[in-house]
């Protein structure tokens, strides 16, 4: 297996994170060192956890720094290869065909192809990153599709001849573990699962994401929310709920609400879901911030 001890410039752990947090990604030393030794080995990332905790925010980030374009296969229940690989475009093959009457075409070229993330990913190794996310959404057949093209990066078109990257590309992928992934498919990656942040960590990330936010705010909103994920709600805040709360508390105190008021009249961008605010319902003061400057 090549080893490419720098990439980038990047030839420590603690680099790498040194530059996720310059692209506005605060990361630890235990995700930096996993995306590290993923992009030394060549290796897939895989990132597991909870709804909102970073995940995709984490490829975007390494994306960032790698100063590649961000390639996402979206993945869903039913999601097949033609979704994740190539399609042809059957209008315009057949439009094609009309319009050259008794000449020959080659309907089958380039321009007829519906490049889909995987192939643009094979063909442009060194110009982007692969996100694969939400892969324990899709199906076990293709779980077994995508076990196959991390083996060997390439795909046969059956029209036209088979695909290879010259070098493999940066792949990374996400699960929210709704369901487990087969053990072939971990085997092939670099693993790391990101939890909530704690308040410290949460509070840092407020102020790396939100310019018009008081330390004070933004410690207090990371309190709240660390209470509140302690309670079995259906849908628990996320990271990027907590910044656009601060962010939405302190636009109400600027226009002259209380902070207690401020935090409670913005719950609505922190929790989304109403049997959640049902089950909190009388005690919700208790878990609003009550001062913050």
């Amino acid at each position: 297996m090549p080893v490419k001890p720098s990439i980038v410039g990047i030839d420590r752990p603690d680099r790498l994170r040194d530059a996720l947090i310059a692209a506005q990604y605060i990361a630890g030393d235990e995700l930096s060192t996993a995306a590290y030794l993923a992009l030394a080995l060549g290796k897939p990332l895989l990132l597991e956890g909870a709804p909102g905790v970073g995940k995709t925010e984490a490829a975007k980030a390494i994306a960032s720094v790698l100063g590649r374009r961000l390639v996402r296969l979206q993945c869903f229940e039913g999601i097949d290869a033609a979704s994740a690989l190539y399609e042809w475009n059957y209008t315009r093959q057949m439009l094609a065909i009309r319009q050259a009457g008794d000449d020959y075409i080659n309907i089958y070229g380039d321009q007829f192809l519906l490049q889909r993330p995987m192939l643009e990913a094979l063909r442009s190794p060194d110009d982007c990153v692969l996100l694969i996310d939400e892969i324990d959404r899709s199906d076990q057949e293709f779980e077994a599709f995508l076990l196959e093209f991390l083996s060997d990066f390439a795909i046969s078109i059956p029209e036209t001849g088979t695909v290879r990257a010259v070098r493999p590309p940066v792949v990374v992928l996400t699960s929210n573990r709704t369901r487990d992934l087969h053990e072939a498919l971990r085997r092939r990656c670099v693993y790391h699962w990101i939890d909530y942040p704690d308040i410290h960590l949460e509070s840092r990330i407020v102020m790396a994401r939100a310019s018009t936010v008081a330390q004070a705010t933004a410690a207090a909103v990371a309190g709240a929310v660390a209470k509140l994920r302690t309670e079995p709600l259906a849908k628990p805040p996320g990271v990027a709920e907590t910044v656009e709360w601060a962010e939405a508390a302190t636009l109400l105190h600027d226009q002259g609400a209380t902070w207690p008021e401020a935090f409670r009249r913005a719950i609505g961008v922190a929790l989304k879901d109403h049997d959640d605010l049902d089950f909190l319902e009388g005690r919700l003061d208790s878990f609003m911030p009550q001062e913050a400057a």
